[in-house]
Parts: structure tokens; sequence; C-alpha cells
């Protein structure tokens, strides 16, 4: 295969309609070699097909092909690019899919995203990537792990705990406190706790009581509040 990529991609698998039985249609997608369902609810735009068909063609070509992986993406606006991370990723293209994520964090719109962490945290567990799961939260900063969204920190959480990364998930503890987290609400309380068993579970005990404690002072001062 040439250095770079055809004129034009290969005729796409269009989606088409089959009724069912029961007489509602169902839609089915053309071949997807040996790749699961995708998740109920998640769809890939036309683009980020076509982007995960090219990269996975140029990478078979020359895996050192940047400048490919590059002018790819960069015809992808911000929801086609983290799809496309996302389904290589499903497709067990880590590669692949490490150069996706560097391109996500070089665009100016890019916060960081700690579901992508999470996914990330997972796929190197499943390499044995010890040092590069370190690596990627040690450039998290506090602001990055106290924000709206709790449900991104707890995914981040339990991957870290199911990737038995003890100083990694001490380190988001101590990102969280310099952040200022504490527990004002049922969303910080479940964080906490599934911090805190997370941490016995790896031996933290001390940190994990530090935890303990102050989702206790929120409930003390609750019951002082009902007694009185």
């Amino acid at each position: 295969m040439a250095s770079s990529l055809r004129p034009f991609l290969p005729p796409l698998h269009l989606p088409h309609h089959r009724t069912t039985t029961a007489g509602k249609p169902t839609i089915r997608c053309g071949p997807r070699d040996n790749r699961g369902p995708l998740h109920k609810g998640r769809t890939l735009s036309i683009e980020a097909i076509h982007a995960v068909q090219s990269l996975k063609r140029s990478h078979r070509s020359d895996p050192t092909k940047n400048d490919i992986v590059s002018k790819t993406l960069s015809r992808l606006v911000k929801s086609d690019l983290i799809a496309t991370f996302n389904e290589l990723l499903r497709q067990d293209q880590f590669d692949l899919a490490l150069k996706v994520f560097s391109v996500i964090r070089s665009e100016d719109w890019y916060k960081p995203d700690l579901n992508l962490h999470a996914k990330l945290v997972t796929a190197m567990s499943n390499r044995g990537m010890n040092d590069e799961i370190d690596c990627l939260i040690l450039e998290l900063e506090p602001a990055d792990v106290i924000s709206v969204d709790g449900k991104g920190l707890v995914t981040l959480i339990k991957a870290l705990i199911a990737a038995d990364r003890v100083e990694s998930t001490v380190k988001v503890y101590e990102m969280m406190k310099c952040g200022g987290w504490k527990c004002r609400s049922p969303a910080d309380d479940y964080v906490g706790k599934v911090l805190s068993r997370g941490l016995r579970r790896l031996g933290k005990m001390k940190v994990a009581d530090e935890i303990d404690a102050e989702i206790g002072r929120v409930y003390g001062g609750v019951l002082e509040k009902m007694r009185g």
C-alpha cells in the first residue's frame, strides 16, 4: 500500500432496515469482523467510521506514519474524535487509540475527561502498563478531578482500584483534597465510600480512615441537628 491514503475510501456498508416478526423495524449494519455489538444508544457518524477505517488501514501499512493520523483526525469535530477514540479501544486497537487521545489533548477545547482517562487506565492495565498508568494520573491537576460531573471521578477511581494502582489511587485522593473536596452531598458521599473501600482493599487503612472520618463528620452533624 502506498505511504499516503488513497484519494477515496472504500464503499461503506450503510445501515439497512429489516422488519422483525413483531412488525418492528430493526437496524442492521454491515460486517464488523469479530467485533461485539455497539452499546445501546451509541452510534458512530459516517465521519468517525471513515476515520476508524482509514487509521486501521494506514496502521497496517506503516505504523510509524503519524502524519496520516494527524491528517485523518484533523477533519473531525470534537464528538467524532471522542467517538473514534472509544471505537478504537472497543476494537482493541490500543496503539491507534493512544494516538487519537494525544490529538484530543492537543485541541483547544480539551479539558481532562476522567471517563476517557478511566478507559485508558483499564486498557493499559490489561497490557501490564502500570508505569504508564501512574504517568497518566500524574498529568492531572486538582482542578481536573473536582468537577460538576462526579461520575467520571468515580469511574476513574474504580478503574485504578481494579488495576491495583495503590499510589495513583492515593494521588487522586490527594488531588481531591487540594481541590477542596468535602462530603457535602450524596454524590460526594458515594465517591468517598467507593474510595475508602478501595483503599482498604489496597492496604491503605490510614487514608481510608481519613475519608471515613470526613463522611462521619457530615452524618454526625446531621444527627446532632436532628436531636436538637
